[in-house]
């Protein structure tokens, strides 16, 4: 492994995360509000507790009641008197329920002159839910559409047919109070309406896109479900306010920053990039090919997020495997490596925040007795990265802006 480019990769990485923690974003958004009658605090996301926190630093009245959702191990301990809900993600649990529940209880009589602070980020698809069918059968949907490698349009697209909640659903529940919306968008271009499946935000997804989506990747549904997707979501919503504070540009940006802090030239690349994970780590992996000849240090930046079509059962996430399938392309070139993280510190069901790859990586594999071929395969990326000492581990960050790719070249790093 190539210690200096793993260090100026993790340096990058790192300091891109901490330029897109929330709380300054919430406090900006905030700043100035003035809310008449009793505000209700909901967060709900993979960011939700330091969302919740940075707004009770900033609003000028203590808040009537709140609750703040979010993903398992994502809580530092308490947040004032809100009370706290972990839940499953990426598919939604008994707690994501009971979570959704809480929330329609606090919002239903509310009154014109009130106000819901809705805090919202990614994960909140699963984390904040009121299912439309039964749970067994919505989690059976989401694992089938995670599965087969469908992406987040597509797969909110579905949810928010089979949600009470989702594509506008809350904030029309939550009428005649206003709904002020703060939201950290983990979805390319930033649709409003996509983001967590939308609670707030009318839905520009039609049944058709819907039934398409089923008949594309042959999903099986039972007839409850088909007719959830026939009815049709909230076109228009008159009690909401919203504001995008943070996404995946804003992560580019502070990367390239780090980079060229460190002498590298900073080549941006995309902020949308969405592709399947091991394309995209094979396309990073021949741009730094074609570059590595050139006598100066280049970054080179992208964002977004891919998708993996599972084929094996191994442990994994779309961040490891882009990294792990970048290691053959890289093979031999001593001044080259990539890193792929997600922003919130969790890739997959894993403990990791990405992966790491270098010109040594796939020697290493190979005399550890790992095929490439046969790892991604059966989606193992996280067992090989282990084993080379790939994985990135930074913890839930507290912040959910999709992904960074970062290709990294240094002469001085050559043979």
């Amino acid at each position: 492994m190539n210690h200096k480019l793993r260090t100026d990769a993790e340096k990058a990485a790192y300091s891109a995360i901490n330029a897109v923690l929330p709380e300054d974003a919430v406090r900006r958004a905030l700043h100035g509000k003035r809310f008449s009658g009793r505000v209700i605090l909901i967060a709900a996301g993979k960011a939700a507790p330091p969302m919740a926190k940075a707004a009770l630093s900033v609003l000028p009245l203590p808040v009537a009641d709140g609750l703040v959702i979010s993903k398992y191990g994502h809580f530092n301990g308490p947040i004032a008197d809100l009370r706290c809900f972990e839940a499953g993600h990426p598919v939604p649990d008994e707690n994501s329920v009971l979570a959704g529940e809480e929330a329609l209880k606090l919002t239903e009589d509310l009154n014109e002159n009130d106000t819901v602070l809705f805090l919202l980020s990614g994960g909140g698809s699963a984390l904040f839910e009121k299912p439309l069918i039964p749970l067994e059968e919505l989690q059976d949907i989401t694992g089938q559409l995670l599965a087969c490698g469908a992406d987040i349009v597509e797969i909110n697209t579905i949810r928010k047919r089979l949600s009470a909640l989702k594509g506008g659903k809350f904030a029309a529940l939550c009428a005649p109070a206003n709904v002020e919306a703060v939201i950290l968008s983990d979805i390319l271009g930033d649709p409003l309406d996509m983001i967590a499946s939308g609670p707030v935000s009318p839905d520009t997804a039609t049944t058709a896109d819907a039934l398409a989506i089923v008949e594309k990747y042959s999903l099986r549904l039972s007839c409850d479900a088909e007719k959830c997707l026939r009815i049709e979501t909230p076109k228009k919503l008159s009690n909401v306010h919203s504001q995008v504070v943070g996404s995946v540009r804003e992560l580019c940006r502070a990367a390239g920053e780090a980079c060229r802090s460190m002498g590298y030239e900073p080549v941006f690349l995309t902020d949308q990039l969405s592709c399947e994970a091991r394309e995209a780590g094979r396309f990073l992996s021949s741009i730094l090919r074609s570059h590595a000849a050139e006598n100066k240090k280049l970054a080179f930046l992208a964002g977004g997020e891919t998708v993996v079509h599972l084929t094996g059962k191994g442990l994994g996430g779309r961040n490891q495997e882009l990294a792990l399938a970048a290691s053959e392309g890289l093979r031999g070139l001593r001044n080259a490596a990539v890193i792929s993280v997600g922003s919130d510190g969790t890739d997959g069901p894993t403990d990791a925040a990405g992966g790491y790859a270098d010109g040594d990586t796939w020697n290493e594999l190979t005399e550890k007795g790992f095929s490439l071929h046969d790892i991604l395969q059966n989606n193992d990326a996280y067992h090989a990265l282990k084993a080379v000492n790939g994985l990135i581990i930074t913890g839930p960050t507290g912040t959910n802006v999709n992904d960074l790719y970062l290709g990294l070249l240094d002469p001085e790093q050559g043979d």
